[in-house]
């Protein structure tokens, strides 16, 4: 939410409801997929309205949402190819760097959520949301 001054200039609430509802939704990814698509929509509509703990939070969730996609998509096709080719043998190491690929990639995913998390109900700002690990 955003307030609105006497000379009509608009600034931005700490807000920690819609934060909060979009780590949710990207935690019940893990029970149904599609719930993570409507947390990243709440990040990108309210990250510019955010004030500037909850902008970093959003970011963070914006950018975990990008890096954990790309990652699943390489296991993804690794596990693909290497179930085709693991009919001749070859393709059972790539088969099981897919596997370890995905399943490293849904544990970071879950613990950068919980972190998330964490920092939201302290109300802090996400110390590095641009960073690639935890």
């Amino acid at each position: 939410m955003s307030e609105r001054l006497n000379n009509g200039t608009v600034t931005a609430t700490e807000d920690k409801t819609l934060p909060m509802v979009a780590y949710v939704l990207y935690l019940l990814t893990f029970a149904t997929f599609f719930t993570v698509f409507i947390g990243l929509l709440i990040a990108y509509s309210n990250r510019a309205t955010a004030g500037p703990r909850m902008e970093s939070h959003y970011t963070f969730m914006i950018r975990t949402f990008w890096l954990s996609i790309w990652w699943f998509i390489i296991g993804g096709l690794l596990v693909l190819f290497g179930g085709v080719f693991s009919v001749i043998l070859v393709g059972i190491p790539f088969l099981m760097l897919g596997v370890f690929i995905c399943s490293v990639v849904g544990i970071w995913f879950g613990v950068r959520c919980i972190m998330g998390l964490l920092h939201l109900s302290r109300g802090e700002a996400y110390p590095r949301p641009m960073n690639w690990l935890i």
